[in-house]
Parts: structure tokens; C-alpha cells; sequence
């Protein structure tokens, strides 16, 4: 006889992990990660390839986590690739101002 699971059970939020974003327990992979690959082109299979301590299942749930909420989700990813190029400015602004102080420092 096969387990049953309960598909509630394949995504949760908790304040301490993940700073509260959706995630696949017991991992720290969070629905966002999921929806950035697939909008990279992977498959859920390639997906689950990819991270191989996950089940397919939890692939699927994640995505359709993804779909019922993507207006959040693609919020927070928006925010996310926001927060990462305004740290890759600062460390090249960063990278500038040295390079002036040892010329003209």
C-alpha cells in the first residue's frame, strides 16, 4: 500500500527560514527558486534533475504554488533581481573609488 500525501504538506512559510518566503520543507528552496528555473527554460524534470534531493512532486507543488500566487511571487522576484544589481553597482562604484584613491591617493 503507498503513502498518501497530503499536498498541503509540500509547501510552507516559516518567519525563520528563508525570511518567510514559500519553501519545500525540510530544504531552504524556496517556490521563487523553482519559478526562476523554469523561467530559465528548465522542465520540472530538468528541475528535479538539477536538485536531486527533491521529488518531482514537490516540483510540481512549488510551481503550482507559484501559479496560484504569481503575482507575489513575481514581485518578490522582481525585488530580488532589483536588490542584486543595486549591490553589484555599489561593489562597482566600490571597485572605482579604490582604483581612484590608489592613483590619486
Amino acid at each position: 500500500m503507498s503513502t498518501i500525501t497530503d499536498i498541503g504538506t509540500l509547501i510552507v512559510r516559516t518567519p525563520e527560514t528563508c525570511g518567510g518566503r514559500p519553501r519545500i520543507p525540510p530544504t531552504r528552496v524556496s517556490v521563487q527558486n523553482i519559478a526562476i528555473d523554469q523561467e530559465a527554460g528548465m522542465s520540472p524534470e530538468e528541475i528535479a534533475a538539477q536538485r536531486m534531493h527533491l521529488t518531482l512532486a514537490q516540483i510540481y507543488a512549488a510551481l503550482t504554488y507559484y501559479y496560484s500566487n504569481k503575482e507575489e511571487i513575481d514581485a518578490d522576484i522582481a525585488a530580488y533581481y532589483a536588490e542584486c544589481e543595486h549591490l553589484e553597482a555599489e561593489s562597482i562604484a566600490g571597485k572605482s573609488s579604490e582604483q581612484n584613491w590608489l592613483v590619486f591617493g
